[in-house]
């Protein structure tokens, strides 16, 4: 082993237990400082929410590095400037890193890489964050895939196994470490989502608690239950994963162990099917950097949005009149986190019946999500809008009644997220406003002052979306 010192720059694998970056470093050096950059450069700046997440991260990391004798060392951004510097402080010669293959930043990385290479110092990325790398598989005709199940089919055809890394027990720090900067700067004065703590834990060990309890108490119903908001259904991880407090390939090894004495094997191989969904957007993302702004499909640039801020403004503040909607919105304003079903009736009002533009509700979701993540947020959005892979067909324009009756027909989701319906019977919960006056007198619901009516015709507001797709459709032929 050398007697020299290493920087482990993290990013999204902000974890001690299987990071290749952190064992590459421990391997070949005797001391290590880990570093996180705050860098508020680029398109791919954390969003409000996410800043929250990430501050607790960081402290939660920090705190396992100070008990095995380290610390983490936070540093003003950006990158370019900051590595140099705390490599020559340290008379370090090498720097490892979490290889991000987001086209932006990987740009970036490459301009840090000469930054360093200036100073004498070599970045070497290591694979942390994903199933497999996105520039693999591609297809026979050595392309990308663009439909999601043949790119899954092809990634499970070539498993990648990976060697648990343990966290190791000690850290040894290098001499005449530099001051860091405040966690609370990172935040930048923005709250927090005001219940996010109620509902996640963020760091390694929230992590690890989350998939022991997902896999524990939820994972054997997970094919059935993910759908249904009112339902603790769902794993939960997206947070951790888009962070990297735990490793993709670990929690789906974990999975599909389980699947043999916990789970049905029908509901592992549904969760490791949406853990590759997830990392699909990031490989997109790779192949199709355009897609971050604009269709992936070129024919929908045409599309003829409308400009309604009223109806963008009561679809943010959830205060739409549809039950479903809103209560999704506002579960996002509150924990920074929404169930996935009602991600995508959100998503489809806002495209659809709004016929407001994917980029819009994109970026107000990467400022709002705990779990932004650049590939997978602007994959979600391209599916509903029918403009990207795999994409919903473009005449799905979900009910969200029907949608409220199917997944949450006792409406205690609704009651959760819209306490001044909750007195309603379930029949007229998903639909107050048809519901008899003295149904909402007993309930003390007046419509249009304790809760909106709703902003618009859902089957007109479908007629019409219908027409603008159809006109797309027909001026591509």
């Amino acid at each position: 082993m050398s007697t020299d010192t290493a920087i482990v720059w993290l990013r999204r694998a902000l974890r001690l237990a299987d990071n290749p970056a952190l064992a590459a470093a421990l391997e070949r050096h005797a001391a290590v400082t880990v570093a996180y950059v705050h860098d508020t450069s680029g398109r791919w700046t954390h969003g409000s929410a996410a800043r929250a997440w990430l501050t607790h991260s960081l402290a939660a990391l920090d705190a396992d590095l100070r008990s095995r004798g380290s610390r983490l060392l936070v540093l003003e951004g950006p990158a370019t400037d900051a590595l140099p510097t705390l490599a020559s402080a340290l008379s370090a010669r090498v720097v490892h890193h979490d290889r991000s293959y987001v086209p932006e930043i990987a740009g970036a990385d490459a301009r840090v890489a000469a930054a360093l290479a200036a100073a004498g110092v070599s970045l070497i990325a290591q694979e942390c964050a994903y199933l497999r790398t996105p520039e693999t598989p591609r297809t026979g005709s050595d392309t990308p895939y663009t439909v999601f199940t043949p790119y899954y089919n092809a990634c499970r055809r070539q498993p990648v196994a990976h060697a648990p890394l343990p966290a190791p027990a000690a850290l040894q720090l290098p001499d005449g470490l530099p001051t860091a900067i405040p966690l609370a700067s990172i935040a930048d004065g923005t709250p927090a989502p005001p219940r996010l703590l109620d509902y996640f834990t963020p760091g390694e060990a929230g992590a690890a608690a989350a998939l022991e309890r997902f896999v524990a108490e939820t994972l054997g119903d997970y094919a059935s239950g993910r759908d249904r908001p009112n339902l603790v259904g769902t794993s939960r991880l997206s947070p951790h994963l888009a962070f990297g407090e735990i490793a993709p390939w670990r929690v789906a090894e974990l999975a599909e162990e389980a699947s043999a004495s916990i789970a049905p094997g029908a509901s592992a191989e549904a969760f490791v099917r949406q853990l590759h969904w997830r990392k699909f957007g990031g490989y997109l993302l790779h192949h199709f950097p355009h897609t971050a702004t604009q269709p992936l499909k070129a024919e929908f640039a045409a599309m003829p949005w409308a400009e309604d801020l009223a109806g963008r403004d009561a679809w943010r503040a959830g205060q739409t009149g549809f039950p479903l909607v809103d209560a999704g919105m506002r579960e996002l304003a509150a924990t920074g986190w929404m169930h996935n079903r009602v991600r995508m009736l959100a998503a489809s009002f806002l495209t659809k019946d709004l016929l407001l533009p994917w980029q819009d509700g994109e970026r107000f979701f990467w400022e709002s999500l705990v779990d932004a993540d650049p590939g997978n947020n602007t994959l979600g959005w391209q599916w509903v809008a029918g403009s990207g892979a795999d994409a919903a067909p473009y005449f799905r324009v979900f009910n969200p009644i029907t949608q409220g009756e199917r997944f949450d027909p006792d409406g205690a989701y609704m009651r959760a997220w819209v306490p001044e319906l909750a007195q309603l019977p379930a029949r007229w919960i998903h639909r107050p406003h048809e519901a008899p006056p003295e149904v909402l007198d007993a309930a003390g619901v007046v419509l249009g002052e304790t809760y909106p009516r709703p902003i618009l015709d859902h089957a007109e507001a479908r007629r019409r979306a219908l027409a603008a797709y159809d006109a797309v459709r027909a001026a591509k032929r």
